[in-house]
């Protein structure tokens, strides 16, 4: 029989190191919250519920943008910071589920394996408290485990440590499972006699196996359970994150020229055989078929781009951007909530913004879609094998048919039908030896 799961995510913490205004946990790792590296992390279980807790201080506009994107998200304020114990505790009485196992992670923890957490899952089936350790090359001031075998006697918070406690290496990460029959009990027993004169958690095991109640651990990496709690800890698992991430990259068949260079968004999706050359960065919700090139210096965010195509270097391709095969979009170019079909060209210095442009169009460099007239956004439309020359301004809503064209230098403020050739500029009037004339003039001035 499949049992039920209940998740609790500690949030709660000030994050005093972070130096920061922002909540510890909303602090951003690949573009993305580290809560909500855990969020997703805890839905692959499939819980019954997520209860996340959250200081006073993250408010209601958290939770709403929270529950907004993930669904079963429920949310129990600590008003009081009195120690994981008590944060557990209060998320048990803000409960909405009776579940088989409960396990509580942290939010500043966001890099726990899918299959460590089915590991500690199923270890919980057979003990009644299941703890996730690791072994640290430098323990510092990790909580230590005491164990006998396979079994976890207890867990010494580094405070309350003795030398020969301090001397093992096999740490806490925080992270336990616990029958869900027994915690409410558990956790009713913790006191806070203890150097912080706070309730652990921790405690729970010591407390469990008086009842005779059966304790384990299982291990898994250190970087896995990586805590967050300062900027510079936060560029470390970052880095983690990077690495890991052009790892998986070059596995799956991405050539990656410089690959520390590359920056990648937590959820970048890129096919095999797309080349990506030096100093690259991907925003959030980027996706890239086949044998593309992504040249160096160029930064790509929101985008959808199919087979072929070719990116750079130094474009700027943002969110919207939905690029067709054999696309080629060229040096110094930006490009936002696009349309551009199969075989098009912008090769240089053109801002591209609110367009439709059709197959095989060439849009010279300097060319400027005009969408916004400082109150509203509007949209260029241009056809299939038009041509616009260089340095052209489209002044939108527009719309360009197919097979026109647009002469160097223009500012086009009124549709072009189908085939016509359009030219809107300034005639130009040579002054017969004017040149000389004024440079006669400009001498004789100094």
């Amino acid at each position: 029989m499949n049992q039920k799961i209940s998740i609790i995510i500690l949030g709660a913490g000030k994050g005093t190191r972070m130096k920061s205004k922002i909540s510890k946990v909303l602090h951003k790792i690949a573009n993305l919250s580290m809560i909500e590296h855990v969020i997703l992390g805890s839905k692959k279980l499939n819980p019954d519920e997520i209860n996340i807790v959250i200081s006073e201080e993250m408010g209601d506009k958290v939770k709403k943008d929270l529950q907004q994107k993930y669904q079963n998200l429920h949310f129990t304020i600590q008003k009081e910071r009195l120690g994981t114990g008590h944060a557990v505790k209060i998320a048990m009485e803000n409960s909405q589920s009776q579940s088989d196992i409960y396990l509580i992670l942290y939010g500043d923890t966001p890099f726990i394996e899918s299959q460590t957490l089915e590991n500690i899952i199923e270890n919980s089936k057979e003990n009644d408290v299941s703890v996730l350790s690791f072994k640290a090359d430098n323990p510092a001031s990790y909580g230590r485990l005491v164990t006998n075998g396979k079994n976890l006697e207890k867990i010494v918070e580094f405070k309350d440590a003795s030398k020969e406690e301090k001397d093992i290496n096999l740490c806490n990460s925080g992270v336990m499972a616990i029958n869900g029959a027994k915690i409410n009990d558990l956790l009713a027993k913790i006191d806070n006699q203890n150097a912080s004169e706070e309730f652990y958690l921790t405690d729970i095991v010591a407390i469990a196996k008086k009842e005779n109640l059966k304790c384990s651990f299982i291990k898994c990496s250190e970087d896995e359970v990586l805590g967050v709690n300062s900027k510079l800890q936060l560029s470390e698992a970052e880095k983690i994150f990077q690495d890991k991430m052009r790892q998986k990259m070059m596995l799956e068949g991405v050539t990656l020229i410089d690959p520390n260079s590359v920056y990648f968004s937590y959820d970048t999706k890129i096919a095999n055989d797309v080349v990506i050359e030096p100093n690259v960065v991907f925003g959030p919700n980027v996706t890239i078929a086949s044998d593309c090139q992504i040249k160096a210096f160029s930064h790509i965010e929101g985008a959808k781009i199919a087979k072929n195509a070719i990116i750079g270097p130094f474009a700027r391709i943002r969110p919207g951007a939905i690029l067709d095969e054999n696309v080629k979009i060229g040096n110094f170019v930006e490009v936002k909530k696009s349309n551009i079909s199969t075989g098009v060209k912008i090769n240089h210095l053109s801002y591209i913004g609110d367009a439709n442009i059709g197959q095989n169009s060439n849009i010279g460099a300097g060319t400027i879609t005009c969408n916004y007239d400082g109150y509203n956004k509007f949209t260029t439309n241009i056809g299939s094998d038009v041509f616009i020359g260089s340095n052209s301004a489209l002044v939108a809503p527009i719309k360009i048919d197919d097979q026109a064209m647009v002469g160097a230098g223009s500012v086009i403020t009124k549709d072009i039908a189908k085939g016509d050739l359009a030219v809107s500029r300034s005639k130009q009037i040579s002054i017969i030896k004017g040149s000389l004339d004024f440079r006669k003039m400009a001498q004789s001035k100094k």
